[in-house]
């Protein structure tokens, strides 16, 4: 398929089937496409197998999909008697997708093809010259990276952005927490990319979407209920419930630098940022190393730093990384018995170093008769990224076969308010986020 073409077929010439048989059709075309996605490499007795639908609707399907340049043929599949059966999978020309995550010291821009395969991945420093400067930035890799996926993979699909903060999911903006990358807390990542791409956009909130990464590419697969917890410039948490993200009211859910778990929590300087945020987020780490090092201690220039010096047994910094354990086991601890997750994964430049691990399961395991499986996340700082990246396959997934079903084509253009059918608006209303496939 052209890399200007439309996602979309019609067929010239062909005679107009009555409008019941032509939403059968689309139906089955539709089913088709899905369950190549799940399944490919599939072959058509397979698939009507898998579908319920009759070998000739599948074979008529299959062959209009192939037309269409959706599908293609991926040789025959062997260790069967006779003629061996063509497998099918989605073209790689069917499309791309892409992924952004806002981090307060990165800013990373991934393709991706329809399998979540890489296609490249870039990486910069995340500008600090105010939120307007921050969106020219996201437009320009997310336009070197189209540009330089473009052709061979198609064209692009979808787009997911993973930012910092509250995120309003009628709108795309960034209501409020994201004081990392914006002072004021607020920023509108959509407001130089909105109308440069004619694409659907999606916007969530970094930790939820870290959550959202590990359930597809990372060590969360299997579990249908687990929280993410990011621990770096921020402390933050992302909430899968039965495959399903939990917002709460106010798209707050999950906020957990703000749990009153410091010595004054009423202290009026943790109404900003939060207690636990104050104590075992960057800031705080290394203000409390500078507070109790000895003169002849260096003075660190990095958090890291202050975790090498606490594995070379410097006392200050290893009583500094013993407290984020316990704070953190402590916050565990407050979160499994409310939420009972099967799993707690540990994320973020701070969350993912391997000296918290064991301390802070141990902390958790001291207060709590009943405490998740505790883990170190498999994608370290690629976790928002990858998030950002399953969230744009399902949504560019859907449009597919909302386009096979639908005979048009995509359309592609963010908006402001909810309209009929699938709209990249809201496309993360209650999103299910189990499917690996």
């Amino acid at each position: 398929m052209p890399p200007s073409a439309d996602i979309g077929y019609s067929w010239p010439g062909r005679p107009r089937a009555s409008s019941r048989q032509s939403s059968l059709r689309e139906l089955g075309e539709q089913a088709v496409l899905e369950t190549i996605f799940r399944k490919g490499p599939i072959t058509r007795p397979e698939l009507a197998v898998a579908t319920n639908l009759s070998k000739p609707t599948v074979s008529a399907a299959v062959e209009r999909l192939t037309q269409a340049g959706l599908v293609r043929a991926a040789g025959r599949r062997g260790g069967q008697r006779g003629r061996k059966p063509v497998a099918y999978v989605v073209s790689p020309r069917a499309g791309f997708v892409v992924g952004a995550d806002i981090g307060g010291s990165n800013l990373r821009v991934a393709a991706a093809d329809l399998f979540g395969e890489p296609i490249l991945d870039l990486k910069r420093p995340t500008t600090k010259e105010g939120t307007r400067a921050l969106g020219m930035q996201i437009l320009e890799l997310v336009s070197e990276v189209i540009d330089r996926a473009n052709g061979v993979n198609g064209r692009p699909l979808t787009l997911a952005i993973s930012a910092p903060g509250i995120v309003d999911q009628a709108s795309g903006r960034v209501v409020s927490l994201a004081y990392n990358v914006a002072p004021e807390g607020g920023f509108d990542p959509l407001e130089v990319v909105r109308d440069r791409f004619d694409l659907p956009v999606l916007v969530d909130n970094n930790v939820n979407l870290a959550a959202v990464g590990e359930k597809w590419f990372g060590l969360a697969r299997g579990a249908s209920t687990m929280v993410f917890i990011a621990i770096g410039a921020g402390v933050g948490m992302g909430i899968i419930i039965d495959d399903e993200i939990v917002r709460g009211a106010h798209d707050a859910a999950g906020e957990i630098g703000y749990l009153p778990l410091v010595g004054d929590p009423f202290d009026p300087r943790h109404r900003l940022h939060g207690g636990l945020e104050d104590e075992i987020g960057a800031t705080g780490i290394l203000a409390a190393f500078n507070e109790h090092r000895d003169a002849g201690d260096p003075e660190p220039a990095s958090v890291h730093e202050v975790f090498e010096l606490a594995a070379a047994e410097n006392a200050a910094a290893r009583a500094v990384v013993d407290l984020v354990a316990s704070r953190l086991g402590t916050a565990i601890a407050t979160v499994s018995v409310i939420l009972d997750p099967e799993l707690v994964v540990l994320g973020g430049g701070i969350g993912a170093s391997p000296m918290l691990l064991r301390p802070v399961r141990s902390a958790a395991a001291a207060l709590a008769p009943i405490t998740a499986r505790i883990e170190t996340s498999l994608l370290g700082e690629r976790a928002a990224l990858q998030g950002a990246i399953a969230i744009a396959l399902r949504a560019a997934r859907e449009l597919l076969s909302h386009s096979v079903a639908a005979r048009k084509p995509i359309q592609r253009r963010q908006e402001s308010t909810p309209r009929e059918g699938p709209t990249p608006s809201r496309p993360l209303d209650r999103p299910r986020v189990g499917v690996t496939g």
